[in-house]
């Protein structure tokens, strides 16, 4: 009698902050981030900066420091977290001091600040435990802010990326369709998580969401400098990479050369109780 072979154990599904290669990858070019990443619209900064009960800020997950000089420029004093030495050394090249740690693992030693925030971040940390550290390294009265830049393209040049990428990355445990749908629509989850870690870390007032949408132009030649440091592409072999570039490029070619993003910055904060 025939024997039927076993199914395959599913293999689990990894949340955001366990893809630590992804996590780490950012800083395989460094420069080209920090020149194409959007920055955060100066109303966010100095909504943040207004809501924390003084000017020293710790920038979690900081990169190349992109949102620590924003926040600089807004009148506040910015010491980075950053687990990736790549990205650090840039950081401290551009003025912003950091320690270079994972955040879950990082030692404040007595320090208290004012605001803790980490800019397109927090998802790369556990939320729980990010969260406990967040309220160890705050004063009472200090913020937490966590904030995401969520982007949608025109029909067209979305359907053409989760297409290319379909063909290119079909291994890939992601569902590119995901890139045509409403900008927030992915981030949901990126965001509950978020809040249910405060909670369920404790310490902090009921999460809130702060949001505002706004515009941004993109040439073909801006859109297809800043896609290699995106989280699915950061780690592409070259040729697949440039196949994905090629097919993405004719989409913005048929559409007039460039397009203009839609944008929403959103925002999840509680105070430390």
């Amino acid at each position: 009698m025939p024997t039927l072979s076993p199914e395959p154990t599913p293999r689990p599904r990894l949340e955001p902050h366990q893809h630590r290669q992804m996590a780490e990858s950012f800083g395989a070019d460094a420069e080209r981030y920090d020149r194409t990443r959007p920055r955060y619209p100066e109303a966010v900064v100095r909504r943040i900066a207004a809501a924390a009960p003084g000017p020293g800020l710790l920038d979690v997950g900081c990169g190349t420091g992109i949102l620590a000089r924003q926040f600089r420029a807004a009148g506040c004093r910015a010491l980075g977290v950053e687990p990736d030495q790549r990205m650090a050394e840039l950081a401290r090249r551009l003025g912003v001091d950091v320690e270079v740690a994972g955040f879950e693992a990082w030692d404040p030693a007595g320090r208290r600040f004012d605001a803790v925030v980490a800019g397109q971040a927090w998802h790369w940390i556990d939320p729980v435990a990010g969260a406990a550290k967040a309220a160890l390294a705050l004063r009472p009265g200090g913020r937490l802010a966590a904030l995401w830049n969520a982007f949608q393209l025109p029909t067209e040049v979305a359907q053409a990326i989760a297409d290319a990428c379909r063909r290119v990355m079909p291994e890939a445990p992601f569902d590119f369709q995901a890139m045509v749908r409403p900008p927030l629509d992915p981030y949901q989850g990126l965001l509950a998580k978020a809040a249910d870690g405060i909670r369920e870390a404790g310490g902090f007032s009921e999460p809130e969401q702060w949001r505002l949408a706004w515009q941004w132009q993109y040439t073909r030649e801006a859109w297809l400098d800043q896609m290699p440091t995106q989280g699915l592409f950061t780690r592409l072999p070259p040729d697949r990479l440039a196949e994905l570039l090629v097919a993405v490029g004719a989409a913005i070619d048929a559409i007039g050369g460039g397009f203009t993003a839609e944008y929403t910055t959103v925002v999840v904060t509680a105070a430390r109780d």
